[in-house]
């Protein structure tokens, strides 16, 4: 079972000068609770299934396989407004490290979070000037959580 890495931050505008040509991305969550998380993803033509374990730090284990086109369309037509989200996925190179951008839309327009993979936990990473905040640990940030529709309010610092 693969285990994957990243840490997620959110991205200022400016990134936006560096988002050429992006997947539009729909995600409907079938199954949510606090040990795991399935969900089905259209990616352009293509569709996914995805089981994320709980998060530890900023590990989980994460299953992904596709499935056939006209089986993902009827999954992700079930799954209520309020279990889904859109975005688009930009990947942008940043000191020899790729990051893949989300732009959000719909009710979470405006809203544009940065994701980094790593290969080792304690990996050092060179932030980009247009990263604002680390919300790696913000369940509030989660994919799952954001498809409520309902935009996050940053704590004052």
């Amino acid at each position: 079972m693969a285990v994957k890495i990243e840490r997620k931050f959110i991205a200022s505008p400016a990134v936006l000068t560096h988002c050429r040509s992006g997947t539009p991305l729909i995600q409907g969550y079938l199954y949510t609770d606090t040990a795991n998380t399935i969900r089905i993803r259209q990616a352009g033509q293509l569709m996914l299934v995805t089981w994320k374990s709980p998060r530890r730090g900023t590990s989980r284990e994460e299953v992904e396989f596709a499935i056939p086109r006209a089986d993902g369309v009827a999954l992700l037509a079930g799954v209520p407004a309020n279990r889904r989200l859109e975005k688009t996925r930009f990947r942008v190179v940043h000191a020899g490290a790729v990051w893949d951008v989300d732009v959000f839309g719909g009710a979470l327009a405006g809203l544009i979070l940065a994701e980094i993979e790593l290969e080792r936990e304690d990996q050092p990473v060179i932030l980009p000037p247009w990263v604002e905040c680390e919300v790696t640990d913000d369940a509030r940030y989660r994919n799952s959580r954001l498809a409520g529709g309902s935009m996050p309010q940053l704590a004052a610092a």
